[in-house]
């Protein structure tokens, strides 16, 4: 299967390296444009930017993805069956949803539908859950609204934190 691979944090590259092993092909990784950051106001990459080019796949970074006509047009024109969207940071339009034969799908890092949208770990600690987990979902226009696929639900250890539970349910979304 043809795979385009969207997203941007560390979190997203354990899922990112299995497809790579996989008997997969990633034709190509959507993340968001290089930031400028650091003291020195110098422009960094995301890291599944530079995973990807460790990796010799190409890379794709819209400044916008919606009405972008130029972008969707060179999605199209690649044949792919699959989107893995895992962490990307923006809502896919429905003109980029319908591109790929087998549609697009998401790992969200919560029990859905608790903690839709941004920064679901972060508030399952700030709200003191007792679970939290994984869902895989078919994309649709809204945020985080698909039709489940299965979800694998984790116990939040009372030693956790942003960074063991980022790690634990990265992992477990790979």
């Amino acid at each position: 299967m043809r795979i385009i691979f969207w997203g941007t944090p560390e979190y997203s590259i354990a899922s990112l390296d299995s497809f790579i092993k996989s008997k997969h092909e990633v034709i190509g990784v959507v993340s968001q444009p290089d930031k400028k950051r650091s003291r020195g106001n110098k422009l960094i990459s995301s890291p599944v930017k530079s995973f990807a080019e460790q990796e010799s796949i190409k890379i794709y970074t819209p400044p916008k993805i919606r009405n972008n006509i130029h972008f969707i047009n060179e999605l199209k024109s690649l044949s792919c069956d699959l989107f893995i969207v895992i962490a990307y940071g923006k809502i896919l339009p429905k003109e980029i949803l319908e591109i790929p034969k087998f549609g697009c799908w998401n790992a969200h890092a919560s029990l859905l539908p608790r903690w839709r949208g941004a920064a679901p770990i972060q508030w399952s600690l700030i709200k003191g859950d007792e679970f939290t987990g994984v869902g895989i979902m078919k994309m649709n226009e809204g945020l985080d609204t698909g039709d489940l696929l299965l979800e694998e639900k984790i116990k939040i250890g009372n030693d956790d934190n942003l960074n063991t539970l980022s790690e634990k349910l990265s992992i477990l979304s790979a």
